[in-house]
């Protein structure tokens, strides 16, 4: 396997993550606007934490798949 499909499979692997981080995001996004969910308080700093890393995770694809940047600041 040479270097560039190597590093073409690793941007998949770090998208399919960018992706869950998104997910977990949403769900604590849901959880920070439900005042009935016991979590609610913590679920909005949790949120913008876990944006921060899927935000990480899209530069790294971008910068490996051959851009220096990804289109999310």
């Amino acid at each position: 396997m040479s270097t560039d499909d190597e590093l073409a499979e690793l941007a998949e692997q770090l998208s399919a993550i960018a992706e869950a981080l998104a997910d977990v995001a949403l769900d604590r996004l849901r959880a920070a606007a439900d005042p009935d969910d016991p979590d609610a308080a913590s679920a909005e700093a949790t949120e913008r934490r876990v944006t921060r890393a899927r935000r990480a995770v899209e530069r790294a694809v971008g910068i490996l798949s051959g851009g220096e940047r990804s289109e999310d600041p």
